[in-house]
Parts: C-alpha cells; sequence; structure tokens
C-alpha cells in the first residue's frame, strides 16, 4: 500500500472511528483500525474501519493511491499520532510488516497486525426511514440521560427504539427516571411497526456525532440479523441490539395529576445545585409547594443545612417532595427549554416533567418521569 491523503480528513475519519473501540480488546486485532486503499473505497478513496463484533464504524477519506491494498494498526496510537501531525499532506506505505507514515518532517513506523485475523465488516441493514440530524442527536442525547449504566440489567442500559408509521419514539429507564421522546420522521415505504433495544451509550454517541454536520441521517434496521445501522455524512455505524425485554413502561406514566407547577429552568437547577452542596452524596432535596412560592431545602443540624425560595405558578394543595437532585438537574438540562412544568399527585408518586413555552403551556413531544425519594418519619 502507498497512499498520500489530507491530513484533517485522515485525523477526523481515524479519530471516529477509534471512539467505537473497546478500551481493553479482548483480542489485539479488536483494538486495530482497518485501512482500505482502492480495494471498497474506489481508485480515490481511502476507507477507514473498525470492529469490534458489537459495534462497526466505516468512513471514506478522498485519497490519492500509489498502490492499493489493505492494513491494520492500532486504533488508539493511529487517532493520537494523526491528530498529533503538521497540518501537511500525509503519506502512508506499508512494507511488510511495518507501516510508515510521514508527514512534513515527521516520521512515523508502526508495526501492522495480520489482516486476515480481522473480523469481516458487517453489512449496512436495509434502511427503515430518515430524520434530520440534529433533531435526531438532540432526541437522543436527552433520552439517553435517564439510561442504565448497570451492565448487569441489559434491558436498562437500552434505549428502545419503535417505529409507528412516520411516528419514532425513544425511551430510557434505569428504574429511578424514565426519559420519553416522541417525533416524526419519514419511515421507508412499506415499512412494518418495529420495537427494537439499542444499546443506550452507543447510540448516543453515534448520534451526536452524525447530528453534528447538519445532514440527514439514514436508519436501517435488521432486525433478524439483530442489528441497527446509521448512516450520514459519508460515515456509516451498525450496532448490535440488546436481546432483552423493556419494562413495560407505559404503564408508569400517571394519566392524571393534582397539583401543578410551572418554573423557570435555569433559575431552578442553579438553585437546586446551591441548596444540594450540604446534602451528602446520594440524599434528597426536599421541594415545597404553596401557592406563589417554592422553598427548597436540603441538609440537617449534623452536616450543615441550605434552604432558597423561587416564585412559582402553582395549582393544587400544598405539598412537600423529595428528591436526587442529581436526577432532578438532568431532567431539567434535557428539557431544552427555559420553563418546565412539574406534575405530580402525592410525596410518594412519581413526578412528569415536561418543556413548557413562555405561557406555561406544555411542550408536547418529550417528558421526563423521577421517582421521589421517600422523606423521613
Amino acid at each position: 500500500m502507498k497512499i498520500r491523503v489530507e491530513r484533517d480528513g485522515l485525523a477526523d475519519a481515524v479519530a471516529w472511528v477509534a471512539r467505537s473501540l473497546p478500551s481493553r480488546p479482548p483480542v489485539p486485532v479488536l483494538g486495530g483500525v482497518l485501512l482500505d486503499a482502492g480495494a471498497d473505497g474506489g481508485s480515490d478513496a481511502l476507507t477507514v474501519s473498525g470492529f469490534d463484533y458489537e459495534v462497526s464504524a466505516t468512513v471514506g477519506v478522498p485519497a490519492t493511491i500509489a498502490d492499493g491494498g489493505r492494513t491494520l494498526v492500532s486504533g488508539r496510537l493511529l487517532a493520537d499520532i494523526t491528530k498529533a501531525l503538521p497540518a501537511q499532506p500525509v503519506e502512508i506505505s506499508v512494507d511488510g510488516a511495518r507501516a510508515s507514515i510521514t508527514c512534513g518532517n515527521a516520521r512515523f513506523s508502526l508495526p501492522t497486525m495480520p489482516v486476515e485475523d480481522y473480523p469481516q465488516l458487517p453489512a449496512q441493514p436495509d434502511l427503515a426511514g430518515e430524520v434530520t440530524g440534529e433533531a435526531f442527536a438532540q432526541a437522543v442525547t436527552q433520552v439517553a440521560v435517564a439510561a442504565g449504566k448497570d451492565d448487569t440489567l441489559p434491558m436498562l442500559t437500552g434505549m428502545r427504539l419503535e417505529i409507528s408509521g412516520s411516528n419514532l419514539t425513544l425511551v430510557a429507564t434505569d428504574r429511578f427516571r424514565l426519559a420519553m421522546r416522541e417525533f416524526s420522521w419519514s419511515p421507508a415505504e412499506g415499512l412494518a411497526d418495529a420495537a427494537v433495544l439499542v444499546p443506550a451509550r452507543t447510540l448516543a454517541d453515534a448520534a451526536k456525532s452524525l447530528g453534528a454536520s447538519g445532514a440527514t441521517v439514514q436508519v436501517g434496521l435488521a432486525s433478524g440479523d439483530g442489528l441497527l445501522g446509521l448512516a450520514g455524512s459519508g460515515r456509516y455505524t451498525t450496532t448490535r441490539l440488546l436481546d432483552a425485554e423493556f419494562p413495560p413502561y407505559r404503564q408508569l406514566l400517571p394519566a392524571q395529576h393534582t397539583s401543578r407547577a410551572v418554573l423557570q429552568v435555569s433559575a431552578l437547577a442553579e438553585a437546586i445545585k446551591r441548596v444540594s452542596l450540604v446534602a451528602e452524596r446520594g440524599t434528597q432535596v426536599r421541594l415545597e409547594f404553596s401557592e406563589g412560592t417554592l422553598r427548597l431545602s436540603a441538609g440537617g443540624d449534623d452536616e450543615g443545612s441550605a434552604e432558597e425560595e423561587l416564585p412559582v405558578d402553582y395549582e393544587g394543595e400544598s405539598v412537600t417532595i423529595a428528591f436526587n437532585p442529581g436526577y432532578l438537574v438532568d431532567g431539567l438540562g434535557a428539557l431544552h427549554a427555559d420553563r418546565a412544568e412539574l406534575t405530580f399527585t402525592t410525596p410518594n408518586r412519581p413526578a412528569l416533567i415536561k418543556p413548557a413555552d413562555e405561557n406555561g403551556d406544555v411542550v408536547p413531544g418529550y417528558l421526563y418521569l423521577l421517582m421521589p425519594v421517600r422523606l423521613p418519619g
């Protein structure tokens, strides 16, 4: 192999692919990045790929190819090197078991890994539909905040993706909170309704990078093969679906409420952060609602205490309810709105947080359900 490629395009491609690689691959080749000059990408493109049997990532980079070929090198090391190269064209050549990278006066020599031991990259699943990258990235980010991080409970580390005609619904929960986002997309012709469970962390990373370009994101689905595919701006990624049963979440959503509050999101979030400074890790912040006033408090005599009052538009009987402050701030940050509506029934039942407009009316499409913390006594 002997190629010449622009430094910025190469560095961006390698960095994107390397992000999907495992930090501790079970075998060395799964931590590698495959460079394919000409064989799959055509005579004027270098294809950069990574695959660890769970997640694949592929991107093409314009290149001048003198000699085609394929080589496999350490993904993390190649990402570090290409990021640090000067802003000049990069020449890559392979001779035997070594790959040489030359850029300006900088020269690197890397050991290669056996290409024949590398797994075959999965094919991109059939197109299920399209959505604008920005809208998809925002929706995934809003929902991923509620996904679980405990790998012993795989059904909670996933994000449920429900397809119903032109409506797409994303849901995630870690048992203590739940986030749901519904929005419109353009389904492929003849697409049947479907529901799959996708690793939330992988989907969030892919959606963020694909959405940053502002291009349309194509969603592919191969339920039989257990794969979800995403494509946009010349980048392709697949992830294996989770084979787990997502909790029946709709029965958790309160059908009615007895109290309703509308507040400024930034003011409430900042007040929670200040008051929770005296709260020990995992303890609650108490919210006391009454007509026109919200009183926040935390702590006690032993560890110090704090309280703060905020104006609030409130309807209902006076109530005191407590939440994990971190979970509450996460929910407020995911609204992407200046105002929030909080609704609840009793201090022991789930509360709903939704975005609201300037008039205090709910903006449909997103909700964040939060379980309260039981108050002592």
